[in-house]
């Protein structure tokens, strides 16, 4: 196990013979896959989506290109003609499956400004090169930001499991292991790891006491929809979560609310005093749900 993490550690990171050609083919397809995980509906709620939205995958673009540059200007230039392409590249390519047409590229402001500091990075970040223990300080910010992507995934992976499962470790693997590949010093190897199985350590314990949980609204208005005080409402599978009736003083009736622990399908049934059930089917996702009354 040594020797492999030695020997990729080498190659990933120092050892490619990364020249214009090659760095500008890789921008393409970078790009050219990005978008293809964005136009792929079935793709949206899993890890493969995660390069779409999230920092960690590009993160480690770069500091492979760092590490295969010859010097801090050819890091830097390198770095910025990677992102100049490949970002553009992942709008245009979405522009004609998408209903926003070229309002999408409104995006790309956020990602332009990423691309444009992508130079002073490029440069600073070559000096992780001379192998020193300041260089770890220049790494730093690259394992925080994909500390904040780890934390994000993990708790995905709680709502969703056994999605999300390849992000989720594959974050937290290259917090820890970043060092280790990268530099040769083995103290800063062993402090780096130690650093972060602490991060992530922390981060794990974070999100299993504060699990995700979906709140939203299902219906509103008692009266219109059969339900009053004396229903009973709840889901088929308590799993999923919980589900209670709240009298809204704002709208004086009723309405249903739901906190989801989890996704995946269930049934919502609302039990009138006389014994008469309505139910629902409900699809949830993290952030969003569908419904439809059984049997319409």
């Amino acid at each position: 196990m040594k020797h492999f993490l030695s020997s990729l550690g080498k190659k990933l990171f120092g050892g490619i013979n990364l020249t214009w050609p090659k760095l500008i083919i890789a921008a393409i397809a970078a790009g050219a896959f990005t978008a293809l995980m964005a136009n792929i509906p079935a793709l949206k709620y899993t890890s493969f989506h995660a390069i779409v939205v999230t920092f960690e995958m590009w993160i480690l673009f770069g500091i492979i290109i760092i590490m295969n540059s010859r010097s801090n200007l050819d890091s830097a230039f390198k770095c910025f003609v990677f992102f100049l392409i490949s970002q553009p590249l992942v709008y245009l390519l979405q522009v004609p499956f998408s209903w926003q047409g070229w309002a999408l590229f409104g995006y790309y402001r956020t990602w332009f400004i990423w691309t444009l500091l992508c130079f002073p990075m490029g440069f600073i970040g070559y000096f992780m090169k001379k192998g020193k223990w300041w260089g770890y300080l220049i790494l730093l910010p690259m394992i925080l930001l994909t500390a904040d992507s780890y934390s994000l995934y993990f708790s995905d992976f709680l709502f969703y499991a056994p999605k999300y499962i390849l992000i989720w470790l594959f974050c937290g693997c290259v917090i820890i292991f970043y060092p280790v590949l990268i530099f040769e010093n083995k103290r800063i190897k062993l402090a780096g790891a130690i650093i972060g199985i602490g991060i992530v350590a922390v981060l794990t314990v974070l999100g299993l006491l504060n699990p995700p949980i979906y709140s939203t609204t299902l219906i509103v208005g008692g009266g219109e929809n059969g339900f009053n005080e004396n229903s009973r409402v709840y889901l088929a599978d308590e799993r999923y979560g919980t589900a209670e009736m709240r009298y809204e003083a704002g709208i004086e009736d009723y309405l249903i609310h739901c906190d989801f622990k989890r996704a995946g399908k269930t049934v919502l049934t609302i039990e009138a005093p006389d014994g008469r059930r309505t139910d629902y089917e409900i699809t949830i996702e993290r952030d969003t749900y569908e419904m439809k009354k059984v049997g319409e």
